[in-house]
């Protein structure tokens, strides 16, 4: 089977989960025998050139080359990567609202419909969590059957991960952790940094940090904690970050929404105790392994935190995502996928 993986142009440049998902998700793939293109703009993809695309991340960035993925009778699947607080009525409104006025407004779109038209014309849909997966079916309309759950994944190295090195190299232990992007309104570093300032405890925080005003609030706030490290991106093929998840006592993650959290899962296969947001899908990771937090309170947060600090360290969520979630078990769930679009 020849499947050629696409995306958003700024995909490589941002650095974030849905890349490291294109990448693990492909070099899996390519073991079970699948050959896996990467999409170039530059080159004129032809009907017989694969027999499937997968498109990762639904949005306007990827609609026009869906649209003509259709047009030229391309199959695609698409792996959404979206979610919403809003509810699922209020989805449903927006979308009703959009087709009402797209009758007479030419040019006008919204993220709804984008994500409604490109779900509808994919051969498959699949959402990285069973939350997702509920809001197509029900705000967006995606009959159940065209509707395959494959979850985010995580490297195996994560698992043999050892503290010395990032311990050696910061002089930290068992301290907070947070790895993401500093400055976007989704990862919440503010209300985190804001919440540390109670907490008696070393904390870390590694991204890259954005050129806004919120990621220097952000930075000048942080910069008060004589507790409180910010270290810049640290690349995430090091050796160095997987030491930094298992050098940690407790890693936080407290987002708006998480689908799931790429971090998170490597955390806590090296062995952190997890304290996370429940939107976006988390629970289908974490179980009643992690301590959920609301992402809108800074006391809640710190609650989170402090109840985490108290705990020993158990193994199980460790074990969990082992046997579940690694990229390998992803891509034998993903070929299955796959498979199903052939087999209708």
């Amino acid at each position: 089977m020849k499947v050629c993986f696409a995306s958003y142009q700024a995909v490589m440049m941002l650095r974030g989960g849905p890349r490291t998902q294109i990448f693990q998700t492909k070099r899996c793939l390519e073991r079970l025998g699948i050959h896996v293109s990467l999409f170039d703009s530059w080159q004129e993809l032809k009907k017989t050139d694969v027999d499937l695309v997968h498109i990762f991340g639904a949005n306007i960035g990827t609609y026009h080359l869906a649209r003509v993925l259709r047009l030229q009778g391309i199959p695609f699947v698409v792996t959404p990567i979206f979610y919403t607080r809003r509810s699922m009525g209020v989805v449903k409104m927006a979308l009703a609202a959009d087709k009402f006025v797209r009758k007479f407004v030419r040019g006008f779109w919204s993220d709804y419909a984008v994500i409604a038209e490109m779900c509808r014309w994919a051969k498959a849909v699949l959402p990285n969590t069973t939350e997702e997966s509920l809001l197509y079916t029900e705000a967006f309309g995606v009959a159940s059957e065209r509707m395959t759950v494959v979850p985010n994944g995580v490297e195996k190295r994560f698992y043999f991960a050892r503290p010395q090195m990032f311990g050696k190299r910061f002089n930290v232990r068992n301290f907070v952790l947070n790895v993401g992007h500093i400055g976007p309104e989704r990862k919440n570093v503010l209300r985190l940094v804001q919440a540390l300032e109670g907490i008696d405890k070393q904390a870390v925080i590694i991204g890259r940090v954005e050129r806004s005003d919120a990621a220097k609030e952000i930075m000048d706030r942080a910069k008060k904690n004589p507790r409180l490290k910010i270290l810049e991106s640290i690349p995430h093929s090091s050796d160095l970050l997987a030491s930094a998840f298992s050098a940690c006592d407790v890693f936080v993650l407290p987002s708006l929404f998480e689908t799931p959290g790429l971090a998170a899962l490597e955390a806590g296969l090296a062995g952190a105790k997890i304290v996370i947001t429940p939107h976006g899908g988390t629970k289908d990771y974490f179980g009643q392994q992690a301590e959920y937090v609301d992402p809108y309170s800074v006391a809640s947060i710190r609650k989170g935190i402090e109840k985490a600090l108290q705990k020993k360290k158990e193994f199980a969520l460790r074990e969990r995502i082992r046997k579940e979630f690694l990229w390998e078990r992803v891509a034998e769930k993903t070929k299955a996928a796959y498979e199903k679009v052939f087999a209708k």
